[in-house]
C-alpha cells in the first residue's frame, strides 16, 4: 500500500507556489503565469491566508471578455473562491484521485492556518509515485530472487 504524503514532494510544490494579494492587478498575475512552470496563482488575504486562485484560463477569459480594461481589474474580481486544496499530511494517491475526479492539474497546499505552502502538480505527484513503485518492485524482486539473503 502506498503511503506517500504530499510532503514527500515539498520541494516541487514550493517551487510552483506564486502568491498575490487580493488587490493585485491582473497584469501582475499574468506576469507570474507567463512562467511555463506556473499555471495557478494563489490569491491571499491581508492575513496571508488563501482567499482564492487565478489560473491561466481565468486570464484568457478576462482578455476575451474585455477590451483593455481587463488588466486594470484586481485578482479578487476574477479569482475562484471555492478552491479545492490539500494539506502536506494528505496521502498523495488520495490527492491525485481527487484531482482526477475534479479534472484538476494543480491544487494548492495549505497549512492549518489556511496559508499556502505549495501547489501540487499532477505530473510531479505521478512521478513520485512511479519512482516509489519502481523501488518497491526492485525490493520485491530482490526478496524473491534471494538477493542479500545468502
Amino acid at each position: 500500500m502506498n503511503t506517500k504524503l504530499v510532503s514527500s514532494i515539498e520541494a516541487a510544490t514550493r517551487s510552483r507556489l506564486r502568491t498575490v494579494t487580493v488587490d493585485a492587478l491582473l497584469r501582475e498575475v499574468a506576469r507570474l503565469l507567463s512562467n511555463t512552470q506556473i499555471s495557478l496563482v494563489v490569491v491571499c488575504d491581508e492575513a496571508g491566508a488563501m482567499a482564492g486562485v487565478v489560473t491561466k484560463t481565468d486570464i484568457v477569459r478576462q482578455i476575451s471578455d474585455f477590451e483593455g480594461a481587463a488588466c486594470a481589474r484586481n485578482a479578487a474580481d476574477v479569482m475562484t473562491r471555492n478552491v479545492t486544496f490539500c494539506r502536506a499530511t494528505d496521502s498523495l494517491p488520495n490527492v491525485l484521485t481527487m484531482m482526477q475526479v475534479r479534472g484538476l492539474v494543480h491544487v494548492p497546499v495549505i497549512d492549518a492556518a489556511g496559508t499556502p505552502t505549495g501547489v501540487v502538480n499532477a505530473r510531479d505527484a505521478l512521478r513520485e509515485l512511479l519512482a516509489e513503485g519502481k523501488y518497491e518492485e526492485a525490493l520485491l524482486r530482490d526478496y524473491v530472487m534471494g538477493v542479500g539473503y545468502r
